[in-house]
């Protein structure tokens, strides 16, 4: 766990971002009941979370990406956080719908991408990666470069893996499912019961609500 993921997690679980409720469980629109929900929309309400989550982002581009030309955010959530992180690099900034308009030129992008530029692609959360996947699809087809796609937060999911893997895409997260869980019991968030049953969702997401 490094300092930043740490610090990024307390962040999530203090503006209640994220609700970790494994006896009383949510149901995600796949039909899936977690006991955790996140909603990382609040964190542009919080100029300290927010400014974190930017820098973070950016130092982790300086260092593993540095030859990236653009930022892309993914509509809606991605769009503020790739902004600050594009205005952070001094970075021109494009943002994804998840689908073309149906009126006007009918663009899916918005914003300069000139084939060939070199980009990294930023979401608010990564659960299966399906929609940002969609998203880079767009991106590809009109001559970008993805150097790799980033969020705030992850679950971990091996359905993400698999669709990164997939995709011949890197993927990082500033935070994720891991490190929160920890967070959470060491600030007392949650106690060990809830703790485990954390763990048991982690490992078979598809499976963990027939028992909740």
């Amino acid at each position: 766990m490094t300092e930043i993921a740490a610090t990024i997690a307390q962040d999530l679980l203090s503006i209640q971002a994220v609700t970790l409720r494994p006896n009383e469980p949510f149901t995600w629109a796949s039909g899936i009941h977690s006991p955790i929900y996140t909603d990382n929309r609040l964190t542009i309400s919080y100029p300290q979370v927010r400014q974190r989550i930017a820098q973070g982002i950016a130092d982790i581009i300086k260092a593993q990406y540095p030859d990236t030309e653009v930022i892309a955010g993914v509509a809606t959530a991605g769009i503020p956080h790739a902004a600050w992180v594009a205005q952070i690099l001094d970075l021109p900034l494009i943002y994804v719908r998840s689908k073309p308009k149906d009126h006007g030129a009918g663009r899916q992008i918005e914003g300069v991408l000139k084939a060939g530029a070199k980009v990294v692609m930023l979401d608010d959360l990564i659960s299966t990666g399906g929609s940002v996947l969609q998203a880079a699809k767009a991106v590809q087809a009109e001559g970008g470069d993805i150097q790799a796609v980033g969020s705030i937060f992850s679950y971990g999911l091996d359905a993400a893996t698999t669709n990164f893997a997939a995709a011949e895409l890197p993927l990082f997260s500033l935070t994720n499912y891991t490190t929160l869980i920890k967070v959470a019991r060491d600030k007392a968030y949650i106690d060990d019961d809830e703790l485990a049953s954390l763990h048991t969702w982690r490992q078979d997401p598809q499976h963990w609500g027939a028992n909740h």
